[in-house]
């Protein structure tokens, strides 16, 4: 727990920033540092209600597909439609690993300004010392970052629509 303490606090601020001739200032820190964090948090709502949005998308695309090919007869589709359709549905995902990209771009710098106003603080417990504790990332059986995990989920639905595309033009 030492290591979590010597990410922690912040040796360079102490009781003595917080006294009446500094205290405007450090109150005008914190609620600037409680409102990014706060932005950063809806950052990551909406990133959450895009990647909803897009597994729904996707998941509609599919199940539409399949409902219309488990008629009774497999239907006879010219190349070029599938071909349309293909691209349509790769757009989608392009779409949706460029949302993924640009959110993770976003938060990224959200999280870089979070960590320079708590040099300003005397508690550095979100971006340092949670982060350490996470093994920053590095191993996922201490923590997965959740972009680890969406920004291949939209792969993985393109590689299945230009194998399952490929398969009806056979």
């Amino acid at each position: 727990m030492s290591e979590i303490s010597e990410s922690l606090w912040n040796d360079d601020i102490g009781a003595s920033a917080y006294r009446e001739e500094a205290g405007s200032y450090q109150s005008a820190v914190l609620e600037q540092y409680k409102l990014y964090v706060e932005m950063a948090d809806r950052v990551s709502a909406r990133r959450n209600l895009a990647n909803t949005f897009f597994l729904t998308l996707n998941s509609a695309l599919v199940a539409s597909l399949g409902a219309w090919l488990s008629g009774a007869k497999r239907p006879d589709l010219p190349v070029p439609a599938l071909a349309a359709g293909l691209l349509v549905m790769l757009a989608v995902c392009t779409a949706w690993w460029s949302t993924v990209r640009s959110y993770r771009q976003l938060s990224r710098g959200k999280f870089a300004v979070i960590e320079a106003l708590e040099e300003r603080l005397p508690a550095r417990a979100f971006v340092s010392a949670e982060w350490k504790v996470l093994g920053e990332g590095r191993n996922w059986r201490v923590y997965l970052p959740l972009v680890h995990v969406e920004r291949w989920i939209p792969l993985i639905f393109a590689v299945a629509y230009v194998f399952g595309f490929t398969a009806l033009a056979l």
